[in-house]
């Protein structure tokens, strides 16, 4: 018998992650979708198998459901999360985990009291580059990291989101809160924290709606391009660059600059993971490349939250960590 699984929101996150890699997934069963737009849950529902509920109340007092994901837009995330955890469910939340770190300890606190498991959806820390470039900066292999400088960047969320149309609610203030900083930038601020074993602690950023316009021509009240320079708790220097308006292809690289030389990450088209020596020998590593909005393949996020839950093991993304990312983007937006 497999475990049956709820997802609450059934947008492009839902669409393309979540629903295609339960169904992927052997240990899944059955997936039970709801939206506040039942249209959306019965289209689904009936792409991948499942059934849709007509209200949320429903996913939380199903007792055959083991878990859910919480794919609702930022600004529910607090409410969805906190009562899934606490009608003793195992929940996947979307990042960020919160619209502030306010609400995201509201999260933490009923986790404790529930007992059951927690993760984020901060996927960059799953793929294979990132993972390789772990285990040589924890092995120091190059020895110790001095600075670095992350990117990411795309085309924006309007062509990404279920309407694709600039009503996105990525533009909107009180459902997005954070902007490009939230949606992309806290990606980088995660995959930094992972792959130093480090946290952002000093911030200087600046930010601003400088393109993007909402469904009306207005400027949106959010902000679509952020730059930053970070130090680490232990000395790292490093810059980010976070962005909706990169007009071309995406950008979603990092670069490490250690004592003995240098890690590029998603940075060459042709090779995910190259290590350039001081000696000037170059090493590439051929691995997969990274998902992109245009290129969607399985994260592994999904088959790691159902591995946490069948062998009672921490998540790889804690919510703790999640919280410690959702800090920083609230010292770049000085909240």
């Amino acid at each position: 018998m497999g475990i049956k699984v709820g997802i609450i929101g059934c947008g492009s996150i839902a669409r393309h992650r979540h629903a295609p890699e339960y169904k992927a997934n052997p240990h899944v069963e059955e997936i039970i979708f709801y939206d506040r737009k039942g249209e959306r849950a019965l289209s689904l529902a009936n792409e991948y198998g499942g059934r849709a509920v007509k209200t949320v109340e429903e996913l939380f007092d199903d007792p055959s459901i083991v878990a859910i994901s919480d794919c609702s837009s930022n600004e529910a995330h607090h409410i969805n999360t906190t009562n899934a955890l606490l009608s003793g469910k195992h929940v996947l939340c979307e990042k960020p985990i919160a619209i502030n770190v306010k609400y995201a300890e509201e999260i933490l606190e009923a986790q404790r009291k529930s007992g059951k498991k927690l993760m984020v959806d901060h996927n960059q820390r799953f793929t294979k580059a990132h993972q390789k470039a772990k285990e040589i900066i924890d092995k120091k292999e190059l020895g110790e990291v001095l600075t670095f400088k992350t990117s990411f960047g795309h085309q924006g969320p309007e062509n990404w989101g279920v309407n694709k149309s600039n009503s996105t609610w990525f533009f909107k203030k009180e459902r997005s809160h954070s902007g490009v900083a939230g949606d992309l930038g806290i990606h980088k601020i995660d995959l930094i924290h992972y792959l130093l074993d480090d946290e952002i602690e000093d911030v200087h950023s600046f930010y601003g709606a400088l393109d993007k316009v909402d469904e009306n021509g207005k400027p949106i009240e959010v902000c679509d391009n952020v730059v930053c320079a970070f130090k680490t708790q232990k000395g790292r220097l490093g810059t980010a660059s976070f962005s909706w308006t990169y007009y071309g292809s995406e950008d979603n690289s990092t670069i490490i600059y250690c004592q003995f030389g240098i890690l590029k990450i998603y940075h060459d088209p042709n090779a995910p993971l190259i290590i350039e020596k001081r000696d000037g020998s170059v090493k590439r590593y051929d691995l997969e490349s990274i998902q992109t909005n245009d290129n969607q393949t399985n994260t592994g996020v999904i088959d790691a939250f159902i591995n946490s839950i069948l062998h009672d093991v921490e998540p790889p993304v804690t919510g703790e960590q999640a919280v410690a990312s959702l800090r920083v983007v609230e010292k770049i937006l000085g909240l």
